[in-house]
């Protein structure tokens, strides 16, 4: 596999939905939205654009490690135009529950190769979610590339 735009590699966003009712405890909360987290990885790794413009929020940012912002369609539309990923995986997450809002942070580990030149990337990310209508919705993410060594 190949990617397409290694600025994109700088923007990835790890984002998402999962059901979860609205009386659920803070520990179902914490697994639907691991699971979100999870769901989202899948979707970027297996090029499934559908998903996430079915399950980002329409709200949706995503402040990449060079500052670039970029919205659902955005990113809906570089993972359509070719952008690929032979591995897009987080790791070490972190969720904290506010009520109706949570905060995610872990490392996300990206691979694959650019212009033929392969890549291994680690990112360390901050998602924000918001509880609508019962479910958890991504609606915000922030990405800092990590150097080589950490």
């Amino acid at each position: 596999m190949r990617v397409t735009s290694v600025p994109f590699l700088l923007s990835f966003p790890a984002l998402l939905f999962a059901a979860a009712p609205a009386s659920a405890s803070g520990k179902d909360d914490v697994q639907q939205i691991l699971k979100a987290e999870s769901a989202i990885c899948a979707a970027y790794q297996n090029e499934d654009a559908d998903w996430l413009e079915k399950h980002l929020d329409p709200t949706f940012t995503l402040t990449s490690s060079n500052g670039k912002v970029t919205t659902r369609a955005d990113e809906v539309a570089d993972l359509r135009s070719g952008t690929k990923y032979d591995v897009f995986r987080n790791r070490d997450s972190k969720v904290r529950v506010y009520g109706d809002a949570a905060v995610v942070t872990g490392t996300t580990r990206v691979e694959g190769q650019s212009d033929g030149k392969p890549y291994a990337l680690d990112f360390q990310f901050t998602d924000t979610y918001v509880r609508k209508a019962g479910k958890w919705v991504l609606v915000a993410s922030h990405a800092s590339r990590l150097t080589e060594g950490r």
